[in-house]
């Protein structure tokens, strides 16, 4: 392990920013970054950057938002170390070429395939809450796809963002991969230099701007923001459990967590219920209060603080559980409020903290107009009751993801796609869906010689042609004008051919079945 010392905040250079962006690209163009081996080694070298200051970044993320160590190994350190051995098991395949679906008869002969050729240089810009996470996974990504890139980590977090800056310095190649620091002031200059992509995790406020500025040169962007998320709860959902998850989700990192509920919508028959479990796990979880625990962090800062307290003195709800702060520190616990209409401060505005607003509903279709009323594109959805309620609200609730019966459990899952819809963001990454995201989905063919002469129908004179090449091309329609599926002889022996199945291997597999079955039982007629 190394030494935690941890060097004074210190901001890149605004000069140096056009050279080191640069290089980055003159790295790319060299083609250095293309083969396999070097995306793995260099992922491999990550990972041991990560594993050596591994000491330091739980410092980091202690002094930046007093988080605890267990969530620092849990939601920073192990998950991109995990995320990394996933994608370098699987970044073989990945980066195979693939066989075009779909393609007729007539153009199998020039083998269409989609190549995955990397964007080329990227930015990534992280975010202050997950310091770790959000700034190494999508660059997770890039590295595997072969590109390029800057890391230009919150300047609220600034302590991991030196060990970031150590780590990408002692462990990458220097020429492919830097870490920018510093505040607005570097960010617009880097946002002035032109990308192949931009990643951008943070406010929907400056994502706003990065996407503004994306705009002028036509650099493609992810966007992974934030969102008034709502939970639903209805009578026949089990109080206890949704309160302990529910609680959970806002515990965790202090609640500075873009995908935690942002309100609580509880059926009225089940509220005093789901209150009285919050009050048991709070006490359990925490047996010495949450400002004597170790296990519980701070804001970020204090114009964070100021924020979310202004939220708790503005409401006109009940404080039901909570309330306590102390600026000094950084300190607000876990609050429970009861509010009575979707105006609230509470409501109305993204806590982005310990706060947990609860609404009382009648009915799951008012809780689902409240859902959508609140925020049209959430980034997360956490519906809790019986199987019929839950599917009819995912049904009718629009959102980057959801947990059904739990706190963004989804949003968990290291290598499960993971992104925003509408205001809540654009684009995903996690696992493959972050090698995909930096790579262009190409599409090749080859056209042999011998070609030639079958081609001659496009080329010009066009007389006597148009009948041979629209018999060549045209597919006819399964439908008749009345848009009913046509169920003729060719629909038949399809299906009978295909055993039901939608595609080749699906089809092959069942066969395989029944062959398998038929033989099982010719060995048991001959036996008998």
């Amino acid at each position: 392990m190394e030494s935690t010392k941890i060097a004074p905040f210190e901001a890149t250079s605004i000069d140096s920013i056009p050279e080191t962006v640069n290089r980055c690209k003159a790295t790319f163009r060299s083609q250095i970054t293309k083969p396999l081996e070097y995306r793995l080694r260099q992922l491999r070298q990550l990972y041991w950057g990560l594993t050596d200051y591994s000491d330091s970044l739980v410092e980091a993320c202690k002094q930046d938002l007093g988080k605890p160590t267990f969530e620092t190994f849990i939601t920073e350190i192990d998950w991109c170390k995990n995320d990394i051995l996933y994608v370098t098991k699987n970044l073989k395949k990945w980066m195979k070429d693939e066989a075009a679906p779909d393609i007729s008869l007539s153009n199998t002969f020039v083998k269409p395939r989609i190549r995955k050729d990397p964007l080329g240089t990227v930015l990534i810009i992280g975010a202050y809450n997950f310091p770790v996470q959000l700034a190494v996974g999508p660059f997770i990504g890039a590295i595997a796809a072969g590109c390029t890139g800057v890391l230009k980590p919150s300047e609220l977090s600034p302590a991991t963002a030196m060990v970031l800056k150590t780590i990408f310095e002692k462990y990458l190649d220097s020429n492919a991969f830097t870490v920018v620091n510093g505040a607005i002031s570097e960010t617009t200059a880097l946002l002035n230099e032109k990308w192949d992509k931009i990643f951008y995790t943070g406010s929907a406020m400056v994502g706003t701007i990065v996407a503004k500025k994306a705009a002028e040169t036509l650099t493609p962007i992810c966007l992974e923001l934030g969102g008034l998320n709502p939970a639903v709860i209805t009578k026949n959902a089990d109080p206890r459990i949704a309160a302990r998850r529910l609680l959970w989700g806002k515990l965790m990192n202090a609640g500075q967590v873009c995908i935690s509920q942002n309100y609580v919508l509880v059926e009225k028959d089940i509220l005093p219920a789901f209150v009285e479990h919050l009050k048991l796990a709070l006490n359990e979880f925490y047996p010495n209060g949450q400002k004597n625990s170790p296990d519980y962090g701070r804001i970020v800062n204090q114009r964070h603080f100021t924020r979310i307290k202004k939220m708790l003195d503005e409401t006109r709800g009940k404080v039901l559980i909570g309330g306590n702060t102390d600026e000094a520190d950084n300190f607000i616990e876990t609050t429970v409020v009861e509010v009575t209409d979707t105006d609230d401060p509470m409501i109305v505005n993204e806590s982005f903290g310990p706060l947990i607003p609860i609404l009382k509903f009648d009915g799951v279709d008012e809780a689902i107009r409240i859902s959508n009323a609140v925020h049209s594109t959430p980034l997360g959805f956490y519906p809790f009751g019986n199987r019929a309620e839950t599917d009819k609200m995912l049904n009718e609730v629009t959102s980057g993801g959801a947990s059904v019966n739990d706190a963004f459990f989804h949003g968990s899952i290291s290598n499960l796609a993971f992104g925003g819809v509408g205001y809540s963001g654009q684009g995903a990454y996690r696992g493959k869906a972050s090698f995909d995201t930096f790579t262009h989905r190409r599409s090749i063919t080859t056209t042999p010689s011998w070609m030639e002469k079958l081609l001659s129908v496009r080329y010009p004179p066009y007389d006597g042609k148009l009948a041979k090449i629209r018999a060549m091309n045209n597919a006819k329609p399964n439908f008749d004008r009345n848009c009913k599926e046509i169920k003729d002889l060719r629909y038949w022996f399809k299906l009978l051919l295909s055993l039901g199945s939608d595609s080749f291997k699906s089809a092959l597999t069942k066969w395989a079945a029944v062959f398998l079955f038929a033989i099982v039982v010719n060995k048991f007629v001959d036996k008998f």
